[in-house]
């Protein structure tokens, strides 16, 4: 965390004066991705920028023929080259209620995680060669269910955000393995194992533990 804290440059947007807190709170959830794992502090951040609340963002979408269509969405944050982007009081939220499977700063350095090799497609370094193909093999299935179960109303335990791309996907169960590991372990195993190979971590054990 301090060495988080001393490469990475924070930046107040409308009107929030930083302070701490809220540092402190942000650096100590992105820095539980790292744990045990031989990696640098998100190398490719520069700047994390921090609204007091929910932000609206300018959004591009281009379609076939030359059609391009602008639209304005709001935002609890968002992640890109160099720039992660949180509102505060979602953050806050995350980091005070540690069960509820939802937490912004953890989906978001997710997605740092993810675009290290220049590229957000669920895929992270994974470190070891071999990896990549139970990686694939696992989350490729995963995923496929879970736009299965959107696509027929299908209830799921996880949030079908993760249905709308492998990259979010790969966010969205990050935060139910570091929020509801137990349930992660008990209903989707592989996930789980492969999760826990990536993060070295196993947060279950430490839920079954406290239960």
């Amino acid at each position: 965390m301090q060495v988080f804290l001393a490469e990475k440059k924070f930046e107040g947007c409308a009107g929030l004066e930083l302070d701490d807190e809220i540092r402190v709170t942000i650096a100590a959830q992105a820095c539980l991705l790292l744990l045990h794992r031989e990696t640098d502090y998100f190398p490719d951040l520069e700047v994390i920028l921090v609204y007091p609340h929910t932000y609206v963002a300018g959004t591009t979408t281009r379609f076939g023929g030359g059609l391009t269509v602008a639209d304005q969405q709001a935002r609890l944050g968002q992640s890109a080259s160099g720039v992660v982007v949180l509102a505060w009081d979602a953050v806050r939220r995350g980091a005070t209620d540690v069960h509820d499977g939802h937490n912004v700063t953890l989906h978001e350095f997710a997605h740092q995680l993810d675009q290290e090799d220049g590229v957000a497609d669920g895929a992270p370094v994974l470190g070891k060669r071999a990896m990549y193909t139970a990686w694939a093999r696992v989350l490729g299935a995963e995923f496929a269910q879970l736009v299965d179960d959107v696509d027929k109303h299908r209830r799921s335990d996880i949030d079908e955000y993760g249905a709308t791309n492998p990259a979010e996907f790969f966010a969205v169960v990050t935060e139910m393995f570091f929020e509801k590991p137990v349930a992660l372990q008990r209903r989707h195993p592989a996930l789980y194992e492969q999760l826990s190979l990536f993060y070295r971590q196993d947060p279950a054990a430490r839920g079954l533990r406290r239960g």
